[in-house]
């Protein structure tokens, strides 16, 4: 029953990979970003990864539920999916466009009204829509498609951010917690039905993390969270490592006492909040938000693409890897982690509070990227410093 519940939850992701493909992963960010207020841009677009969350701890309880009833169980895990996609679709004929798409497409009027309508009838929305429409004709001088255009000079640093997030993201070992958390735990010491509880219980701690995330990520901005994050869940992992080759071995022919069991799931949701709380949201808000309108589609495309491929690799070989490296798995992943922390600290700029027409003043003046991207014009710059 173990190995079927954990071939329904793997043929349930790969479920959510085509929904990302076909929309919800290239759309809802980009949508998010568009349509939220500046100084509230990273919250709105956290959203997203709290309602992934919420998915996935109802996707958990369903795989717990119906791990006890014979037979049907897994095809009850596979049908339930049906209901929020039901939702998803009534949902989309509900929302607005976004502004931007609609000037892209010489709705000016419309554009107008839908930016009133997310910003309220009181508020004045002349001198956002000018700044979206200068951005929207500055994209429209520019004859090339957004896919010859994300690989100019110029958008040198939006092209190796929207491959090293979503590739980093899956580097972190994220992938041991989405998809095989029962079959650790079960290595760890645990019985069949608690090691799915404890996968109900990491999705519960992902989810309370990422509602720290929204709370803080507009106030301390991206970068402390990536940090932090990225501290906590290498001192993790390390641990994991120390206690399952402490206590099982390389063999794998020790049994794990109790209280290391335990320890190995405290950590182990230790590591999800620090997650849930950088590499999970922040994934979504980054690229949702750094790509100049005419490179937009393109760039949150290319950010989508190299998630799956890293999730597709990562899920064939991460059963391998375990097999082969044991307890240096953890090891390995730790290490990744340390990488891409170091990368967040000297590559990736602060974009909070940054409005999306004003994004390409913070390239320009990043120690490095600076030497790529056009200086911005005087009231891109301005805009930048009034945030």
């Amino acid at each position: 029953m173990m190995t079927v519940v954990c071939n329904v939850r793997v043929q349930t992701r790969w479920g959510e990979c085509v929904m990302y493909v076909h929309g919800n992963g290239q759309a809802a960010p980009v949508y998010l970003a568009e349509t939220a207020p500046a100084k509230w841009r990273g919250a709105f677009t956290t959203g997203f990864q709290l309602f992934l969350g919420i998915g996935n701890l109802a996707a958990n309880l369903t795989n717990y539920g119906a791990a006890r009833i014979p037979r049907w169980g897994w095809r009850l895990s596979l049908g339930l999916a049906a209901a929020p996609a039901s939702v998803i679709v009534v949902g989309a004929l509900l929302i607005p466009d976004t502004p931007s798409s609609l000037l892209v497409r010489g709705r000016a009027e419309q554009a107008r009204a839908a930016l009133r309508r997310v910003r309220g009838p009181k508020a004045d929305v002349d001198a956002e829509l000018e700044d979206v429409a200068r951005a929207v004709e500055a994209a429209r001088a520019n004859e090339e498609g957004a896919f010859r255009r994300i690989l100019r000079r110029e958008h040198r640093p939006h092209l190796v951010m929207a491959v090293a997030v979503p590739l980093l993201q899956q580097l972190t070992g994220v992938i041991v917690i989405a998809f095989f958390s029962p079959v650790l735990f079960q290595t760890a010491g645990f019985g069949s039905n608690a090691a799915l509880m404890g996968a109900v219980i990491l999705g519960a701690v992902n989810l309370g993390s990422t509602l720290v995330s929204i709370v803080t990520v507009d106030r301390y901005g991206r970068r402390p969270l990536f940090l932090t994050g990225g501290i906590v869940m290498i001192i993790c992992q390390v641990a994991v490592a120390w206690i399952m080759g402490s206590q099982i071995g390389r063999d794998g022919e020790s049994t794990m006492a109790r209280g290391y069991s335990v320890a190995v799931l405290a950590l182990t949701c230790v590591f999800s909040a620090a997650f849930g709380w950088s590499w999970g949201p922040l994934t979504w808000v980054i690229p949702g938000e750094i790509f100049p309108v005419e490179i937009r589609s393109a760039g949150q495309g290319i950010s989508v693409a190299v998630n799956l491929g890293a999730t597709f690799v990562l899920t064939q070989t991460f059963l391998a890897m375990l097999c082969s490296f044991k307890y240096a798995t953890f090891v390995y992943y730790a290490a990744w982690v340390a990488v891409m922390t170091a990368f967040v600290s000297a590559f990736l700029p602060e974009t909070k509070g940054v409005p999306l027409e004003a994004m390409g003043a913070v390239w320009a003046r990043h120690w490095y990227w600076g030497r790529f991207v056009k200086p911005p014009a005087a009231k891109d710059a301005e805009a930048l410093i009034a945030n």
